[in-house]
């Protein structure tokens, strides 16, 4: 049975975006090992999960940008959750997902295949782990408080949830990647 694993940038304080409504907070903390860290993960088999914001964001960079994770994000299949968006999608190996959240993940999860990873998409992780979907949590927290210039508290209408620590990694001397799995 393949996994889901949600993958979020968060700020110290638990926001997923800055002012602008951008997880550029994030911006210029990673180093080498960082980037050693995002290909390991880029380099397993996968299927990347992503709501509309995330995957236009993404596209709009990754379609033309250079270098191996760049290589890695075009390579691997990417299933987009959008009521807004039609097929074809502009960014290769992109496809609609043609049920609803519950319906599409719980279906893919039954089949062999690739592990699902959903990258950042704070609304669809969201809905996701209310459904029970989530297999497991990794948050790579940067050291950053955002305040009052927070958006998008990352946990902001999650219920009463258990987790299950199951590793820590700090990166850079800096990043903390914290791994949970619900309980």
């Amino acid at each position: 049975m393949r996994e889901l694993t949600v993958d979020e940038f968060v700020s110290l304080d638990g926001f997923a975006a800055d002012a602008s409504g951008d997880p550029e907070f994030a911006l210029g903390y990673e180093g080498p090992e960082f980037a050693r860290w995002e290909q390991q993960v880029l380099d397993e088999p996968q299927v990347i999960v992503l709501g509309r914001t995330t995957y236009q964001n993404m596209s709009g960079y990754f379609r033309s940008a250079t270098g191996p994770i760049a290589a890695a994000m075009n390579a691997h299949p990417k299933l987009v959750f959008s009521r807004t968006l039609n097929e074809p999608l502009s960014w290769s190996n992109a496809r609609l997902a043609a049920r609803d959240p519950a319906a599409e993940i719980t279906a893919l999860k039954q089949q062999p295949g690739a592990p699902l990873r959903c990258v950042g998409s704070v609304t669809l992780a969201r809905q996701m782990m209310a459904l029970g979907l989530v297999d497991r949590l990794r948050l790579v927290v940067f050291p950053r408080i955002l305040g009052s210039d927070g958006q998008g508290p990352l946990f902001s209408g999650y219920r009463d949830t258990y987790l299950k620590l199951i590793g820590t990694t700090v990166i850079d001397s800096a990043i903390v990647l914290l791994d949970y799995r619900p309980d």
